[in-house]
């Protein structure tokens, strides 16, 4: 039956989930679309920068604290395990009910968390505010966020999630300066307080002013017609776990956060005690370099996958490996650079790869997944990643104890090195066969 005005129409496939006939829901809304994203931007940017208050201030907390360097390690792992199990939750909720809510709500509570990690007294604490409440709360925020951008994004899709990810960027390199500055003068914890009553406020702005998102999804066809047609989880699970291409994203995936993760928390660290620099410098120079070329990367990597996605359908999931096989000479400079300046300059050249590769990393795998499970898809991604990566600062640290820390460091260039090289293997062998073509308005698979 033909829809109404401002709907879509559906059309029923063999499997549980509909395909859809979009009626343009992108010129609809035209301001919208870019409004949403400015408050994802700033939204995404206090997930960050809250997340990298820690690694600037690792040593302050360590001597106020008395904490080991394994017992620091833990708290980072304890974080990123429990994003990692919670994460696929979020996307399958992130399919299922209203995303504003789930966004929302996320900011709020993990917010609260930051605020409350100010006042711990131990491990315990860091444990229960840091690592459990804080990651909880941010496992829900990326998927639906991912899934709303791609909602109301589609020709500008890659260049719509190139500039969220850029909030990433400016996020840690505002937290390492400022939470540095305010930990020299008012202590480490104020920094917590700062940042999480700033995210406790755009929380309350942002359930003000967004839209419901399953409502334009009911009326303008963008996803599915009923909430009761939402794919199950069987026909998630086979549509993913079919696709080798998207497994060989998510092994990819998890090199490079195992090496984000390990870099970003121990960096500063890695420069006051290879180049003698105090918490603020070492806090400036082990973000701004790196983050400022990965926001030019992020940015031009999203606008060539755009440009050249109509012409050459396997250029995202090109750029995925190419550029994160290139992040693995890039780390092994930084690591082992004789010079303060050697350092700064392999960070830089590593964030001009790690933009690019960051620019593409849901767009390369929306391209073989259907719309109607971004979310859930985006959920289990980040899952395996962060599982993975969990252990990343863990190990860094024992690698440390073991050898030396530029050793530990450079270590992680062969991490990236087989990460790029299972991306380019998936792209030989599995594209053509698993990619999911949008062509105009009708998703179907690419035979």
């Amino acid at each position: 039956m033909p829809g109404k005005r401002g709907e879509g129409t559906i059309k029923e496939t063999s499997g549980t989930c509909p395909t859809f006939l979009s009626t343009g829901k992108e010129e609809m809304k035209p301001f919208y679309r870019w409004e949403l994203l400015i408050f994802l931007w700033f939204a995404y940017f206090l997930n960050q920068a809250d997340r990298q208050i820690y690694n600037v201030l690792l040593k302050n907390i360590q001597g106020d604290l008395g904490l080991s360097d394994i017992q620091s390690g833990w708290v980072v792992t304890a974080f990123m395990l429990t994003y990692g199990i919670l994460v696929p939750l979020a996307g399958f909720l992130g399919d299922r009910i209203r995303r504003k809510s789930i966004v929302v709500g996320s900011i709020l509570f993990w917010s609260v968390a930051t605020v409350l990690t100010g006042w711990t007294t131990g491990l315990v604490g860091l444990i229960l505010f840091r690592s459990l409440a804080t990651g909880g709360g941010e496992a829900f925020y990326y998927p639906a966020a991912n899934a709303l951008i791609s909602q109301y994004h589609t020709r500008t899709r890659a260049t719509a999630m190139g500039i969220h990810q850029s909030s990433l960027y400016v996020g840690m390199i505002i937290s390492s300066v400022l939470s540095g500055w305010l930990a020299v003068h008012f202590g480490w914890r104020v920094a917590f307080g700062v940042f999480g009553t700033i995210g406790i406020g755009l929380a309350l702005w942002m359930a003000w002013r967004l839209r419901n998102d399953w409502k334009d999804r009911e009326e303008e066809g963008g996803m599915v017609a009923e909430k009761e047609a939402s794919p199950g989880i069987f026909y998630t699970l086979r549509e993913i776990f079919t696709r080798p291409s998207i497994l060989a994203l998510w092994l990819g995936f998890a090199a490079f956060n195992f090496v984000g993760l390990a870099f970003y928390t121990w960096m500063p660290t890695f420069l006051q005690d290879e180049f003698g620099l105090n918490p603020i410098h070492a806090g400036f120079h082990a973000t701004f370099s790196h983050l400022v070329a990965a926001v030019f990367g992020v940015l031009l990597g999203g606008w060539l996958s755009d440009r050249w996605a109509g012409r050459r359908q396997a250029i995202r999931m090109e750029l995925e490996g190419v550029s994160l096989l290139l992040c693995a000479p890039c780390v092994y400079l930084l690591a082992t650079a004789p010079s303060l300046g050697g350092c700064i300059a392999g960070m830089a050249l590593f964030g001009w790869m790690r933009g690019i590769y960051d620019s593409n990393l849901f767009a390369a795998l929306f391209d073989f997944i259907p719309p109607q499970i971004r979310a859930s898809a985006s959920g289990l991604m980040l899952s395996v990643a962060m599982i993975v990566s969990a252990f990343g600062p863990l190990l860094l640290a024992m690698l440390k104890q073991q050898t030396n820390f530029v050793t530990a460091m450079a270590s992680l260039s062969w991490v990236a090195l087989a990460g790029g090289g299972i991306i380019l293997l998936g792209r030989l062998f599995f594209f053509q066969r698993d990619y999911v073509q949008e062509s105009g308005d009708l998703l179907k698979k690419q035979k």
